[in-house]
């Protein structure tokens, strides 16, 4: 289990965008937390802790324990505004947490065995078709993560959503919405060179 992500926080009544310029030139980013039975919070955060929380891939998925004027509540990143350019954080939306009631998020994918894989070992490549899955969960049973073994995937095989272990109280939003919902997850393909070659011995056959 990854270590917990603290962020403190300052509430801020200054809204706008005039005011969400003058946060950024002081090094400081705009936030909203929103969700359960409490009015939106304007909040700030410092840019430095962002910086260091957006390396970590956790915080995008999981619980971020967050602090506003020192009162503790729990939290899950619903949205990040980044610079178009720079790829800086511009704003975040957090939406509040609730022991007791179901969340949705994006759970990202860890996909294991692919040097081994036997398609891989028969001359294909493996494409990856998505790289996270919308899960649906009580807080208490949230998954850092998923695992997709390919060890045993053929050569022309596929991954579905259906083919996916994921924990005990953990259900993948997809497949909740009935038959033709079992996405592709990731699959092992002939690689081009492999293909030329098949033509070409294809071909000296039949020159034989």
């Amino acid at each position: 289990m990854s270590e917990a992500i603290v962020l403190n926080a300052v509430a801020r009544k200054d809204v706008g965008k005039g005011a969400s310029r003058r946060l950024r030139r002081a090094e400081l980013i705009p936030a909203i937390i929103y969700g359960g039975e409490q009015e939106p919070t304007q909040i700030t955060l410092e840019s430095r802790a962002i910086r260091k929380a957006l390396e970590a891939e956790t915080f995008y998925s999981q619980i971020v324990n967050l602090e506003v004027d020192g009162v503790a509540q729990q939290v899950i990143l619903k949205d990040l505004q980044r610079h178009p350019a720079k790829e800086f954080a511009m704003h975040i939306d957090f939406l509040r947490v609730d022991a007791t009631h179901a969340l949705t998020t994006h759970i990202p994918l860890h996909f294991l065995n692919e040097e081994s894989c036997v398609g891989v070992k028969a001359g294909g490549s493996i494409t990856h078709a998505r790289v996270e899955v919308e899960v649906k969960c009580l807080p208490a049973d949230l998954p850092e993560f998923i695992e997709v073994d390919m060890a045993d995937v053929e050569l022309g095989g596929h991954v579905h959503l259906t083919d996916l272990t994921v924990p005990a109280g953990v259900e993948l939003l997809a497949l909740l919405q009935g038959e033709g919902h079992d996405l592709d997850v990731a699959s092992v393909q002939a690689t081009r060179g492999g293909k030329d070659e098949a033509e070409e011995a294809s071909e000296e056959a039949g020159e034989e």
